[in-house]
């Protein structure tokens, strides 16, 4: 059974910025996902998280992301898709940028996992406050979906 990274990350004293974190204690919480599943709190991104991307062989990151939509879309973007999101140089989380150069140090060494996806989720409010706003948090129960159905697609 493959092993798969899920990776909540961004900073819950910022309101929907902490979305991802969210995400994950959520998934946590009700694990019910098939298969060996390593759940870690990125906070807001360090390179000490390269080794965890490189031992794992399914990688999944959750995130705020600006994707030009209405607050709370959930976008998901896989393989190279999401690449070519997280590089596109037009972000406006810091987090994503340091996205880019952890996952660079997976590929550099050649262990970036082949099945990788971004759950992005458009936020409304990036002001201090400790949860999501109403619109951001509706997303949660679909951004758990959208994981479970990806690790299980990969797994079949």
């Amino acid at each position: 059974m493959p092993k798969t990274l899920i990776l909540g990350i961004g900073n819950t004293l910022l309101s929907d910025e902490g979305i991802g974190i969210h995400v994950l204690r959520e998934l946590q919480k009700n694990n019910t996902i098939p298969g060996e599943i390593e759940y870690l709190d990125g906070g807001t991104l360090s390179f000490t998280l390269a080794s965890p991307i490189e031992n794992c062989d399914q990688f999944i990151v959750i995130d705020a992301s600006e994707i030009k939509s209405a607050p709370g879309v959930v976008k998901v973007f896989e393989n190279d898709e999401m690449d070519t999101f997280i590089t596109s140089g037009n972000k406006k989380s810091v987090h994503e940028v340091g996205l880019v150069d952890v996952m660079s140090v997976a590929m550099l060494t050649g262990n970036l996992p082949a099945k990788r996806a971004l759950i992005g989720i458009q936020p409304e409010c990036l002001d201090w406050g400790n949860d999501p706003t109403s619109l951001v948090k509706l997303a949660i129960p679909i951004a758990c979906q959208q994981a479970k159905e990806l690790i299980i697609k990969w797994q079949s």
